[in-house]
């Protein structure tokens, strides 16, 4: 004889408890790929350098971007207050991301226009060129760095929302202390290491290239090819390589620039260092040591914590060198 169907009432708790399997194990494969490959969400952290100052979280794709824009700024010679006025920009007009859409024919980080005379559409795309045109435009409004942020950014944007630069100010002066190298130790990502193709020290010295310049890389003593906005080449050449092959070491020279963005050598070393902290998922950088500080990959919070003067190698940790280690 049959069994007896289940009741209304307990078929509804067995669809419940399924419904719930699902969702958990859902969820259990979005962070077990989000692990894998570097994460979208949260694990990047800026805090300020002074107390109660705030905090501002931020993904690995966020941080990436935002590490190219500091860079370019620096690179033209543009002061910190640029800088934070670009971040502001972007982090409005596109949340911080390379996104290829947008009001009409708008893209990228900053939401320009082809069809404005911005660029080509593949021009835009390319963060470093997009926040170089950025700065161009912002260097022909007088007396920028005097204005209100959502002035200086509402007069090269032309937003039909003049206002809501402003909502940012805090989030992206935070950024822009830590990647220009003002605020030292506090950037920190959790970073998720691991082995590719595109990454290894070869990888970090493109990259490198394609955010500060050939001139700015070399000028720290490492003889990198390629060009601003070229491609990662795995066969790059240049840059001091540790013995294990998987450390690159910047010397590390003060900047300097005619548009007031000249740093001093703890600044250049720190913007170094953060850049590559903000590129750790992207590159699968490991390890980032300078100045008495040690940042590494997948430790609780990602924090810089300071050290006995000695690298893991046990070479001299100084002010003069910015070391980045890579997973392979």
């Amino acid at each position: 004889m049959p069994e007896p169907s289940p009741t209304p009432k307990r078929r509804g708790r067995l669809l419940r408890i399924g419904a719930a399997l699902v969702v958990l194990l859902a969820v259990a494969g979005y962070l077990t790929v989000q692990y894998l490959t570097g994460g979208t969400g949260p694990g990047c952290e800026v805090v300020s350098s002074g107390k109660g100052g705030g905090s501002y979280e931020f993904t690995p794709e966020q941080a990436v971007n935002a590490a190219t824009i500091a860079a370019v700024g620096t690179g033209r010679g543009m002061p910190e207050r640029a800088v934070t006025i670009a971040l502001a920009t972007a982090l409005q007009e596109s949340g911080l991301r390379n996104i290829d859409h947008g009001d009409r024919d708008s893209r990228g980080l900053f939401q320009q226009r082809p069809s404005q005379g911005w660029g080509t559409s593949r021009e835009i795309m390319d963060p470093a060129y997009a926040a170089g045109m950025f700065y161009e435009h912002l260097t022909k409004v007088h007396d920028y760095t005097r204005l209100p942020l959502t002035v200086a950014a509402q007069r090269v944007q032309r937003s039909g929302f003049p206002e809501a630069y402003a909502q940012h100010e805090q989030d992206a002066t935070l950024l822009s202390a830590a990647l220009t190298g003002r605020a030292a130790a506090t950037l920190t990502c959790q970073g998720r290491p691991g082995i590719s193709p595109a990454t290894g020290p070869a990888a970090v010295r493109a990259a490198l290239v394609r955010d500060f310049g050939r001139d700015m890389v070399q000028e720290a003593g490492a003889e990198v090819g390629g060009r601003r906005g070229a491609s990662p080449e795995p066969t790059a050449p240049g840059g001091a390589a540790g013995a294990d092959g998987r450390t690159v070491t910047l010397p590390v020279r003060a900047g300097t620039g005619s548009g007031g963005g000249g740093l001093t050598l703890a600044q250049r070393g720190w913007q170094l260092a953060h850049w590559a902290v903000a590129n750790a998922s992207a590159l699968h950088i490991e390890r980032v040591s300078y100045a008495g500080r040690e940042w590494t990959a997948g430790v609780i919070e990602g924090e810089w914590r300071a050290t006995d003067g000695k690298n893991a190698d046990g070479t001299s940790l100084g002010s003069g060198t910015v070391r980045i280690t890579t997973a392979s």
